[in-house]
């Protein structure tokens, strides 16, 4: 009978062994998982939701997520206005789900869809933006152009169409000092 108890004893100890090992693996894989994740995964998740957005230059933003690329988030505002930030200026993010996309899930193609990509769609449709500055400055006006590390603003009145005679002058903006770009649907 001791035999019993000893051997019932050794097997409980061998499983229970087996199960804190099998706990580690998965905390030690989950956390590898989670080290590859990158924001634009975590947003990908989060799309339609509210979230907050902490800013450099123009403070804490809100509105629905609608798209997110490989460095810019795209909300509606409450004001119906599309706001395009450069994720190299958020500094924090509130609402955004528990939940993550898996990395790698958005394609090559759409890898490829930075910000410049985003701006040179507003240049094309010649609609009038607002932009913020990492210094919390806003100009208003129409995006010309998009280089390859800078945006022209033609610089005019907002809700003014872009015409030779209301622009006051044209403003070459280096990319990195874009925080906010927001245009009216």
């Amino acid at each position: 009978m001791r035999w019993d108890e000893l051997f019932a004893d050794l097997e409980a100890q061998l499983e229970a062994a087996a199960a804190a090992e099998l706990a580690g693996e998965v905390r030690d894989r989950t956390r590898r998982e989670h080290s590859l994740l990158g924001l634009v995964d975590r947003l990908r998740a989060s799309s339609g939701h509210t979230l907050a957005v902490l800013t450099q230059g123009a403070g804490t933003v809100h509105g629905r997520l609608l798209d997110v690329g490989s460095d810019w988030i795209l909300l509606e505002e409450t004001s119906r206005s599309e706001l395009l930030l450069s994720t190299a200026q958020v500094l924090g993010i509130s609402g955004v789900g528990v939940r993550s996309d898996v990395p790698g899930a958005e394609g090559e193609v759409a890898r490829r869809l930075d910000l410049r990509w985003a701006l040179r769609g507003l240049a094309r449709s010649r609609i009038g933006v607002q932009v913020v500055l990492v210094d919390g400055s806003v100009l208003a006006g129409t995006i010309d152009r998009v280089g390859a590390d800078h945006v022209d603003l033609a610089e005019h009145a907002a809700g003014e169409a872009r015409r030779a005679s209301a622009v006051r002058q044209v403003r070459v903006l280096p990319l990195p000092a874009l925080t906010a770009v927001r245009s009216w649907a």
